[in-house]
């Protein structure tokens, strides 16, 4: 256990350099709720404690940052830098997956191994916000939820439409939401690190995206479920992942 993350189990994922923290707490389904920028702060860790306070198993990956740091704006730019000096993350580049987003894949199936249920759900923020988008290339992802998807960098047209996923991923990733399989989204009207995404969204995936837009009280609101937190928002991301992932979820194999 942790004394930042009280009750939570801290263990590691992946083999060799690709070897990352990880925190769990709760049981039921699982869902991966991973941390936006700067990293895994109070505000994060407050969200994901209602997660498994609705009957989940949560786990959560450190992937930068310092576990339990409040927010600031030093700590900000230098998670920033790391995050776009990373290989794991693809800060600028289009048409592109994240390579970190096949860890994450492989982390969902190891906690659908584990657990059992229906699926995983996800919970992507800021910098992550749109990797449960790209865990929908593997079939275990019911219940994909994009906060305010942030990457590639919204730097000029392109960058603010794309959804970080090669050609390939985004047949994909089409192909389940014409299946049916939905995808909850949700930003701040005015945030411009979200460009135009939730315009490609709507193109892509059609009535299979649901977008919660709120409207902004100025520029700087971004955090829909921390540090901005909007109460509704959180409660509908809530009731997403009780409606994927809790439905037969006690008529499925253990």
């Amino acid at each position: 256990m942790t004394e930042v993350l009280p009750g939570w189990e801290i263990s590691g994922f992946g083999s060799g350099d690709d070897e990352r923290a990880v925190y769990r707490r709760g049981q039921g389904p699982g869902v991966i709720v991973i941390h936006e920028i700067p990293g895994i702060t109070p505000a994060v860790g407050r969200f994901a404690n209602e997660v498994v306070d609705r009957g989940f198993t949560v786990v959560m990956p450190d992937l930068v940052g310092r576990t339990g740091r409040n927010v600031s704006t030093p700590y900000l730019l230098s998670s920033m830098v790391k995050m776009c000096l990373a290989k794991e993350f693809v800060s600028f580049g289009l048409g592109t997956t994240s390579p970190i987003i096949n860890w994450l894949r492989s982390l969902a199936a190891d906690l659908h191994d584990d657990v059992g249920g229906p699926g995983v759900g996800a919970v992507g923020m800021c910098f992550s916000g749109g990797f449960a988008l790209g865990m929908m290339v593997d079939e275990r992802m019911i219940a994909p939820v994009l906060s305010q998807p942030s990457l590639p960098l919204a730097v000029g047209r392109k960058r603010k439409a794309d959804l970080n996923l090669s050609p390939s991923d985004e047949e994909r990733v089409v192909q389940r939401a014409v299946a049916g399989c939905e995808v909850l989204g949700l930003r701040f009207d005015r945030d411009p690190a979200v460009g135009t995404r939730f315009d490609t969204l709507r193109e892509k995936l059609g009535d299979s995206f649901i977008a919660v837009e709120l409207p902004s009280q100025n520029k700087r609101d971004h955090s829909v479920l921390t540090e901005h937190r909007d109460e509704a928002s959180v409660e509908r991301v809530l009731q997403f992942l009780e409606d994927k992932l809790h439905i037969a979820a006690d008529d499925e194999p253990t």
